[in-house]
């Protein structure tokens, strides 16, 4: 059953967690749809009695229909039976004139204005002048184990100050099949509400060559940009993890018709204007990007570094780790 991933009430939780022990193995409160068929994109305005949504995908899981939604206002993501609501099929252009207010529609139309450069389109600027940063930790494809003293540092210098901490990891599928400890790891660290993390969708395979970055990466001759997507997505859903409204390219490269094809799958494109082990420095309200997959230690020893820089602060509730979602909600008021 899905009940953990959307909204019910009382009797129909209990109801849901009674089959579910019948049908399925509950595993750190984390519930996989074992059973996902049908799952596409979509472009519908749900309405209900609570307002107005937007929804992105269909599928459908035990005879029933689901949808993944996204709240313009909020830029968070989840699953709802589609029975709850009201839908209307609609164009893109149609969402941006309804919701053309939300910071959703701004944040898009920021990206679709600004120079789309072959590394790093998409958020690339400091998120609302804060005192602090928001923390993107990618985790692209990898034979070595994650490096968890990412992990253990921010508890470490964070829990006096406060839990849970906010922090979002890109996740590629490859990465996921090939450290699934790892990932339950992480699951539980969300669990126990040590961290609140948003799922970033970093493509499935995550490819990468030695040609020209113009044909590399998401870039090279032969992506399927759809399955990329999809089935990372996919991916996630059947692990317990509803994907975010965000994207980040692989090598965070990209072109104009590129970006276009992902804002199409109603995902916001994320980059990074502090990517720590390219030389990039955080500053206040930065999106920082490290790699926690063991292949780029320098990065997490330049963020420790900066940990350690602002222990004092720290404990003082003087600089934080912000959402990611907030973060750009503030941003695009």
């Amino acid at each position: 059953m899905l009940s953990h991933l959307f909204s019910g009430n009382l009797y129909l939780l209990k109801l849901n967690l009674i089959i579910l022990c019948c049908c399925f193995a509950l595993k750190n409160n984390a519930q996989p749809i074992a059973e996902l068929n049908s799952y596409k994109t979509i472009y519908a305005l749900a309405t209900n009695q609570t307002g107005k949504y937007i929804a992105i995908r269909s599928f459908k899981a035990e005879n029933r229909k689901y949808i993944l939604l996204t709240d313009p206002f909020t830029l968070t993501n989840r699953i709802e039976p589609a029975e709850n609501y009201q839908l209307n099929n609609v164009e893109l252009n149609n969402i941006r004139v309804i919701f053309k207010t939300s910071p959703y529609i701004k944040a898009i139309e920021s990206i679709l204005l600004n120079d789309k450069p072959i590394q790093n389109s998409g958020l690339n600027t400091p998120l609302a002048n804060r005192k602090g940063i928001t923390l993107t930790v990618d985790l692209c494809p990898a034979h070595k184990e994650m490096d968890r003293s990412i992990i253990n540092n921010l508890l470490s210098y964070f829990n006096g100050a406060s839990l849970p901490i906010p922090i979002s990891f890109s996740i590629s599928g490859k990465w996921l099949l090939k450290h699934p400890t790892d990932f339950e790891w992480l699951k539980q660290l969300q669990n126990k509400k040590q961290f609140t993390i948003t799922w970033v969708n970093h493509s499935y395979n995550h490819q990468v060559n030695h040609l020209p970055l113009t044909q590399n990466f998401m870039l090279a001759p032969g992506t399927n940009v759809q399955a990329e997507i999809l089935d990372n997505e996919k991916l996630l859903l059947k692990n317990g993890i509803v994907p975010s409204v965000f994207f980040r390219f692989p090598g965070l490269v990209s072109d104009q018709k590129l970006i276009e094809k992902v804002l199409q799958y109603g995902l916001i494109p994320l980059g990074s204007d502090a990517w720590l082990a390219k030389g990039g420095k955080a500053k206040n309200g930065s999106i920082v990007l490290i790699h926690g997959n063991g292949n780029e230690t320098s990065g997490v020893k330049d963020f420790i570094n900066l940990l350690q820089s602002k222990k004092n602060d720290i404990l003082n509730k003087q600089w934080m780790l912000f959402d990611l979602s907030q973060g750009v909600v503030s941003s695009f008021k």
